[in-house]
């Protein structure tokens, strides 16, 4: 993938919350985002259409609470977008990032564990968090949908200060 990334925006658990994807997509926009990951559950097709006014690239990985994934392919595609099944194995410049839902509990901490990865991207528990095991950052951007916390995050990661910060996203509606 390009050398030119700067920013990835980060995003999961977004289930239906057109309200909170719209959020995302605006915030994704405004901080220039080269490349937006998300990491599953969105739940229904419909709901990836939401992602049409993104301006960055989107590249996505199934949840468990994902409906009809042949039809959530078609409406990635659709966008412009890709979703990549259950797992994503991607270079960034320099970085290698493993792209996950992370329901697998033990498959999950065997990526952070392993060192291979410089990032490990998941969601599935709604909890924003971002720590370090080893040379690998774990990014859980946390829930975009709001539904268990009251709070709807995403995440930026800075490609090249390898740094990685927790974005509130405007909460309406449910």
């Amino acid at each position: 993938m390009s050398l030119d990334i700067k920013k990835i925006g980060i995003i999961a658990d977004t289930h239906d919350k057109l309200s909170s994807i719209d959020s995302a997509v605006k915030k994704f926009n405004s901080e220039d985002v080269d490349l937006v990951l998300h990491a599953g559950d969105y739940v229904a097709p419909f709901a990836a259409l939401r992602f049409k006014p993104l301006k960055a690239k989107l590249i996505g990985v199934f949840g468990n609470n994902d409906g009809d994934h042949n039809l959530l392919r078609k409406r990635f595609e659709e966008i412009g977008a890709e979703i990549r099944g259950r797992f994503a194995d991607l270079n960034i410049g320099e970085l290698k990032i493993a792209l996950i839902h992370g329901e697998d509990e033990a498959l999950l901490h065997v990526l952070i564990n392993s060192n291979y990865y410089d990032v490990v991207v998941h969601g599935h528990t709604h909890r924003a968090e971002i720590y370090s095991v080893g040379k690998t950052v774990v990014v859980n951007p946390g829930e975009a949908c709001g539904y268990l916390t009251g709070r709807s995050t995403a995440a930026i990661l800075y490609v090249g200060e390898r740094r990685t910060e927790i974005l509130n996203l405007e909460l309406s509606g449910v």
